[in-house]
């Protein structure tokens, strides 16, 4: 068999019908448009509903809201510190040995085990990592966020005044 061979099942397709052709057949005069009216004049644009508010204008563009604020941090677990076999973390051993970028906010959490004395920097811990690098002799020291891209911090209600 080869590709000029084939064929479409009997009856599975049929030819479109070509309306509009004169009234010796289906689908003369009108062609299917009914008699008279907008739609049988063929100048309505797709999607127009009569001069109400389009569906496609009605609905919003853009869904969800991106918080200017939101502060994104890089996830380093315990396992991660007992890999790295140092006494003390901090962001800048984390980036020599290529566990984050420099840009990156640390937050230590708490998958896996810690067994040796460690003193971790880092600008958020988890309760629970916290919880296991104490229990393990260690400390955690949290470092203050600085401000990006020149937002100032939301302090209090700025509007109670005005």
């Amino acid at each position: 068999m080869r590709v000029h061979d084939l064929s479409p099942a009997p009856r599975s397709s049929k030819p479109r019908r070509r309306v509009g052709r004169g009234i010796g057949g289906k689908g003369g005069k009108t062609a299917g448009r009914g008699t008279k009216g907008q739609r049988a004049r063929n100048t309505v644009a797709a999607g127009f509903e009569g001069g109400q508010m389009p569906l496609k204008q009605r609905v919003p563009k853009l869904k969800g809201f991106n918080n200017p604020f939101r502060v994104e941090y890089h996830a380093v677990n315990l396992d991660t510190l007992t890999e790295l076999d140092t006494s003390k973390v901090t962001p800048e051993v984390l980036v020599a040995r290529g566990v984050v970028r420099k840009s990156d906010f640390v937050k230590v959490l708490a998958r896996g085990e810690l067994s040796a004395k460690v003193e971790v920097h880092a600008h958020a811990v988890s309760k629970a990592a916290e919880q296991a690098i104490v229990a393990a002799g260690g400390s955690v020291t949290i470092i203050p966020l600085p401000f990006r891209s020149g937002r100032r911090p939301v302090q209090g209600n700025q509007f109670a005044n005005r």
